[in-house]
């Protein structure tokens, strides 16, 4: 499935390891487990940054055509958050939302408060939600209808693997 990083063979796992090999498995078993429930999704909607690739992927699997974003900054670098979620423009048109029946995708539902925040601003919105992620920690305070793994560790995502680029240079140099 994933592969635990290990520091040392006699260590614990650092990271639990999502590769791109593994991913559309993830989001193919996440699928099944939504199909399985009789929950037919309107609209995905993915958080932004780390739910985009997964919330794309599962609009695909699931035969979904209607994809919304809504963009949550709360992790600032690794272990490190915002005192709350906050939601970031530009702002998904709510507009067609009541009664809909949307399926909330991200990467992880760590401490759970971006997805509560989610969840909690479509209820308001009059949608039927439902919430997806590929990892679920322990901690989180919003358990997600739909997960593909539980984990404690820190999790490398395969498109947030490397670090961004910051300048300009030729690959060939």
């Amino acid at each position: 499935m994933t592969s635990p990083e290990a520091p040392a063979p006699d260590a614990p796992p650092l990271r639990e390891v999502l590769t791109w090999e593994i991913f559309p498995v993830a989001v193919r078993e996440l699928a099944v487990q939504v199909v399985s429930s009789g929950f037919v999704p309107d609209v995905v909607v993915a958080v932004a940054r780390g739910g985009l690739v997964p919330g794309g992927a599962m609009a695909y699997a699931l035969g979904t055509k209607g994809v919304g974003t809504l963009n949550i900054e709360f992790y600032t670098d690794i272990g490190q958050t915002l005192d709350d979620p906050r939601v970031l423009p530009p702002l998904m048109d709510t507009s067609e939302l009541p009664g809909a029946k949307v399926l909330v995708v991200d990467d992880v539902a760590d401490s759970g408060r971006t997805l509560a925040l989610v969840m909690d601003m479509l209820e308001k919105h009059g949608a039927d939600a439902r919430s997806a992620v590929l990892y679920t920690k322990p901690r989180t305070i919003i358990q997600p209808d739909f997960s593909w793994r539980d984990t404690d560790l820190w999790i490398t995502f395969p498109w947030s693997a490397e670090p961004p680029v910051t300048g300009v240079r030729s690959i060939d140099a």
